[in-house]
């Protein structure tokens, strides 16, 4: 079962079709320099593609020439939601890519200009069915595969060689449940804690988190207690605080229309999970599915895809949120607004449109949402977005 659909089911009576809204063509939008791009995974179906935007000065975004870029796999051609699709190395110079269609994990290399050249052999099996989610710290990567409803789900772990090859790290699959669905899997800064997404089904005893201590080797070793209760129904989206690597925030989706939620956890050294505060924190919103903290770890954004909206969040000195405002999209609703990744400045924030098949972009003020009057930006035709990934230049 695709995580979109999982989805829709919770938002129920919420319409989730698109309406027919004009993309603001971007050739006339770009009058500053290039400081650096985004990336989008298109998941087209067949040969799957990346599209690439030049990010200027002022927030707006252009086609990167020769976009869109075939990364060597296969995408779906049909709707998916996950966090993670896509990640880039620290040093910038690669870009991992989940094929879904095609059970692979592509390894593209990013040039100067932004561009993206495929790696001979940098496309391998994903160690399962239907990739959605990479993590990434160093050279340790593991991959979160949704498997076909009897098998294939697991996380799966690799190296990245120096030259951008994927190898099998042998021995660290973890096998998950078929209902485990999962939708997202993140280290948190150090690379010391791992923590998957298990979105569930309709049984609440599916609602899952899973916590590991990586070991020096880069295998994983559960936490004691792991996996833990979810505090709501269908948790989704996740990112551990860059500033606080033993705070973890994770989205609530599935309690229903207007029912949102955002949950906030302590970390412990061994990996176990504790509630902060009164978590989880309402938003008031539909379907939070993605969530991004800002670089200073002050606030924290999530999209809201049946509401059409992004929450905001103040983030506290003992980790517990506040909740501030809800900005919707100048596109008005049913759009499907999915991953969203904020650039190195903190300034922008970028969200795949999946029904829009396009980019949408945000100045950010502190914990304030502006949408740039450039918005939102095309993906080629085909696409069926379900990652973004923001770089600076080169």
């Amino acid at each position: 079962m695709h995580v979109f659909r999982r989805v829709a089911t919770a938002i129920g009576t919420i319409a989730l079709v698109a309406t027919a809204v004009a993309v603001t063509p971007q050739a006339a939008a770009a009058t500053t320099d290039v400081v650096g791009h985004v990336y989008v995974n298109d998941n087209t179906a067949g040969t799957n593609t990346l599209g690439a935007f030049d990010r200027h000065a002022d927030g707006s975004l252009t086609p990167t020439a020769g976009s869109p870029f075939a990364d060597g796999g296969a995408g779906t051609g049909a709707i998916l939601g996950s966090q993670g699709s896509l990640q880039i190395t620290q040093d910038g110079r690669f870009l991992l890519a989940a094929d879904a269609g095609s059970n692979e994990i592509s390894v593209l290399r990013i040039r100067a200009d932004g561009g993206l050249s495929q790696i001979p052999g940098g496309t391998v099996s994903s160690g399962g069915i239907e990739p959605v989610s990479i993590a990434l710290h160093g050279s340790l990567v593991y991959v979160a595969n949704v498997g076909d409803g009897t098998s294939g789900s697991n996380y799966t772990g690799f190296r990245l060689s120096f030259f951008g090859r994927l190898l099998p790290l042998p021995g660290s699959t973890i096998a998950l449940p078929p209902t485990a669905n999962p939708g997202d899997i993140v280290f948190n800064a150090t690379g010391r804690h791992l923590v998957g997404i298990e979105v569930g089904t309709s049984d609440p005893s599916t609602f899952r988190i899973d916590s590991f201590v990586v070991g020096p080797f880069g295998y994983l070793h559960p936490a004691v207690g792991s996996p833990f209760a979810a505090q709501a129904a269908g948790p989704f989206g996740s990112e551990f605080s860059p500033t606080r690597p033993d705070r973890l925030y994770v989205s609530n989706a599935h309690d229903g229309a207007g029912l949102g939620s955002v949950s906030a956890f302590s970390v412990s050294f061994d990996g176990r999970l504790s509630s902060i505060g009164s978590s989880p924190y309402a938003d008031g919103q539909t379907a939070p599915c993605w969530v991004e903290i800002s670089h200073d770890g002050r606030y924290l954004f999530a999209v809201n895809t049946g509401s059409t909206t992004i929450s905001s969040y103040e983030i506290r000195d003992d980790g517990s949120l506040v909740y501030l405002s809800s900005t919707p999209f100048s596109s008005g609703t049913g759009i499907r607004p999915f991953d969203a990744r904020l650039d190195p400045s903190g300034r922008y924030l970028y969200v795949v449109d999946a029904a829009l098949d396009a980019v949408s972009g945000f100045a950010v003020a502190g914990g304030s949402l502006t949408e740039l009057s450039t918005s939102p930006a095309a993906l080629p035709t085909g696409a069926t977005p379900f990652g973004i990934v923001v770089t600076a230049g080169r």
